[in-house]
C-alpha cells in the first residue's frame, strides 16, 4: 500500500509499505478515506521528536471504512464508517476506567522507553515515534487499529468526511483545552496560537460560556479565521506587545483563562525568543517555551492556564510566577474517547461545522509537498486533508 513515511528532518516521502494485518483478536483494519496533517506532525517533520525511525508511517488523524475485524471485536463490523482517535486506549486499565484515556497503562508496548524519560508512560499514539508505541500512522491507504472496540467512533449519518474527520484529534483537543481552562460565565479567555487546535479552542470557549475571547498569532490568515469564524478579538504579536495589550483590554487584571495552543516550537520575539532558539540549538533545552512564559506572565492572579500545545522535554519556565500568582495549570494529551459522542452530536445538530478549518484538499501523493507548505505557512495553509 502507499503511505507517507518519515526519513529524517524535513524528509517525508510516499513509499510502498506492507499492508497491515490483524495481529491481535481485538484489532480492526480500516481502509482510509480521509486523513489530515496535524500541527503536531510538524514536530516530527522538523526532527524534534526523539525515537523516530526511518520509514515510520506518519499520521494520527484518520477516518475510513472497516474492512476486517479480529475475532474478539464486538462493536464494529465490516462496512462501518469510523473516525479513529489519535490515542490508543485499552478501555480496562484504571486510567481508562476513570476516562483518562490518554494515560492508558496498556497500549504502549514501549512503555519502558517513555518511563525513562517521563517517569511514567502515557498511552500509545498512532504514527508518533517508538517511544509512544511505534504504531504505524494513518496517512496511508490502510491502518491497523488496536483495541478497536474502545477507539473508533461509528459515523452512520450522511455527513461528509470533512465535517467529521477532525473528531480524530483537533476538535476534541481544542474542546478539552477550553474545558481544562475552567471557563466560567463571562470570563475573558486568551488563546495563543490560531492553528487548528487554537481555532477549535476559540469555538469551544464560546460553547462553554466565555464572555470574551482574544486570539494571538502573527499569521494573517489565521487571525482572520479567528475573527470571522471564531468571533474573537485578535492580537498580532509581531506588531504589538501582547502583555501590554492584554492588560489594557482587561483593566490591568489580565485574562481569566489562558490557553497555550502553540507548544514546543513557539516563534518568540526579541531577546527572549532569540534566547530560546539559541538554547535549543545548543541542546540546553528541548522546547522553545516563549508562549508558555508569556501566558504565565499575562494570566490574572488565581487564573487558569491550559496547555494543549505539545511539549517534548526540558523546558525553562518561571515556576515561581506560577506559584506566587496561584495559577492552576492543566495539561495533557486529549482523553479522546470522553469527547467523541458528545462532539459528534454537536456536529449532527448543526451547532458547529468543523470543516471551516480546512484550507487544502489533496491526494496522498501530494503529502510531502503539503508538509512543506504547512510547515512554512505558505499558500494560506491552515489545515490539510488528504484522500488516499
Amino acid at each position: 500500500m502507499r503511505a507517507l513515511t518519515w526519513h529524517g528532518e524535513k524528509d517525508v516521502r510516499v513509499d510502498e509499505v506492507p499492508k497491515p494485518e490483524i495481529v491481535n483478536p481485538t484489532d480492526a483494519i480500516v481502509e482510509i478515506t480521509a486523513t489530515a496533517i496535524c500541527g503536531s506532525d510538524l514536530h516530527l517533520y522538523n526532527g524534534k521528536m526523539p525515537s523516530m525511525r526511518e520509514g515510520d508511517v506518519l499520521g494520527h488523524e484518520p477516518m475510513g471504512e472497516i474492512v476486517e475485524v479480529g475475532s474478539e471485536v464486538e462493536t464494529l463490523e465490516r462496512g462501518d464508517r469510523v473516525v479513529v482517535p489519535f490515542t490508543i486506549s485499552c478501555g480496562s486499565c484504571w486510567f481508562c476506567e476513570t476516562e483518562q484515556y490518554s494515560l492508558c497503562d496498556n497500549s504502549n508496548p514501549n512503555a519502558e522507553m517513555a518511563r525513562k524519560m517521563m517517569g511514567h508512560s502515557p498511552a500509545g499514539l498512532f504514527g508518533y515515534s517508538h517511544m509512544l508505541g511505534g504504531y504505524a500512522g494513518g496517512q496511508a491507504e490502510y491502518l491497523r487499529v488496536p483495541y478497536a472496540d474502545v477507539g473508533p467512533i461509528n459515523v452512520d449519518s450522511g455527513l461528509p468526511d470533512e465535517q467529521v474527520l477532525f473528531l480524530s484529534d483537533v476538535f476534541p483537543t481544542g474542546y478539552m483545552a477550553a474545558e481544562n481552562a475552567d471557563i466560567e460565565e463571562e470570563d475573558t479567555v486568551a488563546v495563543w496560537g490560531c492553528g487548528p487546535v487554537g481555532q477549535f479552542a476559540i469555538q469551544s470557549a464560546w460553547m462553554l460560556g466565555a464572555g470574551r475571547v482574544v486570539a494571538i498569532d502573527r499569521v494573517q490568515e489565521r487571525l482572520e479565521m479567528a475573527r470571522s469564524h471564531g468571533d474573537a478579538e485578535t492580537i498580532d504579536y509581531e506588531n504589538e506587545d501582547v502583555y501590554d495589550r492584554l492588560m489594557s483590554m482587561t483593566g490591568g487584571r489580565g485574562p481569566d483563562r489562558c490557553i497555550d495552543a502553540v507548544g514546543t516550537e513557539a516563534h518568540g520575539t526579541g531577546l527572549d525568543g532569540m534566547s530560546d532558539r539559541v538554547k535549543t540549538g545548543l541542546k540546553l533545552q528541548d522546547d522553545r517555551p516563549y508562549v508558555l512564559r508569556e501566558a504565565i506572565k499575562c494570566c490574572r492572579k488565581g487564573g487558569t492556564l491550559s496547555v494543549p500545545g505539545v511539549y517534548l522535554g526540558r523546558t525553562n519556565i518561571p515556576f515561581g510566577s506560577v506559584m506566587n500568582k496561584a495559577l492552576t495549570v492543566k495539561t495533557g494529551q486529549t482523553h479522546m474517547q470522553r469527547y467523541l459522542d458528545p462532539l459528534l452530536e454537536t456536529i449532527e445538530d448543526g451547532e458547529i461545522d468543523p470543516s471551516f478549518i480546512l484550507t487544502h484538499r489533496a491526494d496522498l501523493e501530494d503529502g510531502p509537498d503539503l508538509y512543506e507548505t504547512f510547515n512554512d505557512k505558505d499558500d494560506e495553509c491552515i489545515k490539510v486533508m488528504l484522500t488516499p
